[in-house]
């Protein structure tokens, strides 16, 4: 079964537009990675700030290669140049139990 990793970005109302703009103008090197299967970007509803980075893998191992890959820092360098719009993060990591897709 595959490897889940949930970025957990607390982001304040006034940067939610500037953190959507980022995800939709990024480099889309995680789709290029060896074992990546799937992302979405979760908006938060009902009073929440928290958006969630969501990626799934073939294992922990390809999630592993990402994350120390210098594909990962070219992924990663928009927001660096020009300043985080989260306040915070945390990264939530989980094997699939049990799956079932439509």
């Amino acid at each position: 079964m595959s490897f889940v990793a949930i970025n957990v970005l607390e982001v304040p109302p006034p940067m939610r537009a500037v953190l959507e703009e980022r995800f939709a103008g990024r480099a889309g090197e995680v789709e290029k990675m060896d074992g990546f299967e799937a992302f979405e970007l979760l908006r938060p509803v009902a009073g929440q700030d928290a958006y969630l980075v969501y990626t799934r893998w073939e294992s922990e191992e390809s999630f592993k290669a990402w994350v120390e890959s210098d594909a990962f820092g070219r992924g990663h360098a928009q927001a660096a140049a020009s300043g985080p719009a989260a306040s915070g993060s945390k990264v939530w990591t989980f094997e699939v139990a049990q799956q079932k897709a439509k």
